[in-house]
């Protein structure tokens, strides 16, 4: 039974995707009959077109779901152990502390996104969606990470290159960025992914 798979498979208040629910056994228009169902029925609510979720009940009885960002998060970047995409632009520079600006449009670099760059909409919220230009895993995620901001970093920074040269190196620290990690991805960028690379002597950083 579908609500018996979802209740073992998903936690309260998480993103549950059409798409994930899909089984070769099953038609879609089938599929989406059974979860209008457990709409109705209350056992499911609907979050946005594609996406549900298990209402988790608070102590004053009202309903807790998913946010915008928790939906991105899952569709776009990680879900469980699978990691498909990273924070990017100044929503990274954010992070790292090189701005102090934040972005009304979060931007994410994803595997889970076609071939063009697109704005998408969850919620309310806006989020622009680019591919990365290397296939991001588990493995190469922080390094590919750095590398994209990189990439424009002079669109980003609010601060000195010796300050944003301090942020990288607590960045490469705690995720343990090695030169040789660089040099296996950094070919694949531009030249001004380079340039900054050297100008904030990154290279004598990393182990």
């Amino acid at each position: 039974m579908l609500y018996d798979y979802i209740k073992e498979h998903y936690k309260e208040a998480e993103p549950i995707f059409f798409s994930d629910l899909e089984r070769e056994d099953i038609s879609k228009s089938a599929l989406n009959q059974q979860l209008k169902k457990l709409c109705d029925k209350e056992l499911l609510r609907k979050y946005d077109i594609g996406v549900y979720y298990l209402p988790k009940r608070t102590m004053f009885h009202s309903v807790v779901g998913p946010n915008a960002d928790m939906v991105a998060r899952y569709r776009f970047i990680s879900k469980g152990k699978n990691i498909d995409g990273f924070y990017g632009g100044n929503s990274f520079a954010n992070q790292i502390g090189i701005t102090t600006q934040v972005p009304r449009v979060v931007e994410i670099v994803s595997n889970n996104t076609n071939s063009s760059d697109r704005k998408v909409r969850i919620g309310n919220r806006w989020f622009y969606v680019r591919k990365p230009v290397v296939h991001i895993t588990k493995e190469n995620v922080y390094v590919l990470q750095m590398l994209e901001l990189l990439k424009n970093l002079d669109a980003y920074l609010d601060y000195s290159y010796t300050e944003a040269k301090e942020k990288f190196a607590e960045y490469i620290a705690i995720h343990e960025i090695k030169r040789s990690d660089v040099d296996c991805y950094i070919r694949n960028y531009p030249m001004s992914t380079f340039k900054y690379y050297y100008e904030l002597e990154l290279d004598h950083v990393l182990a």
